[in-house]
């Protein structure tokens, strides 16, 4: 046995005070959201051990666009339908949010990504280059 006294001593209150506090886990995100200006529905599922959000359906289509990756930067995808896209690819709980990968059909261009539920129950959906983010506010859709 250690003694009291022992190297040890200090280290034991500051060891059962790291056991006892609970990992943070980030709220759940799954479901049903309309995007910003209700534009489409994603659905957030599981997708093997992470998360990922597909277009479901386009509620209110941009006049004049095909509903089409046109802005895809690989010509090969240009022309799958946006609806069933993946919009959300790769997040993974880091705490206080989910982190992963937004693409963005409007420029063809894909951003790391920050998701977090908001205190009413809409969700923040971030974009980012380095440290400049890009935020939108989700609905539920029920």
């Amino acid at each position: 046995m250690f003694s009291r006294s022992g190297p040890f001593a200090a280290l034991a209150p500051a060891a059962l005070l790291v056991t006892a506090i609970p990992a943070l886990a980030a709220e759940p995100i799954t479901g049903r959201w309309a995007t910003v200006e209700g534009k489409a529905i994603v659905q957030i599922a599981p997708c093997g051990k992470n998360l990922c959000g597909r277009i479901e359906r386009i509620v209110k289509p941009t006049p004049g666009r095909p509903q089409t990756d046109i802005k895809n930067p690989d010509p090969a995808l240009r022309s799958r339908p946006l609806a069933g896209l993946a919009l959300l690819s790769g997040f993974n709980d880091a705490g206080s949010l989910w982190k992963g990968t937004i693409y963005d059909p409007e420029s063809g261009k894909s951003y790391t990504s920050k998701v977090s539920r908001n205190p009413d129950g809409t969700l923040k959906v971030q974009g980012c280059i380095a440290f400049f983010c890009k935020a939108q506010v989700w609905t539920p859709v029920r």
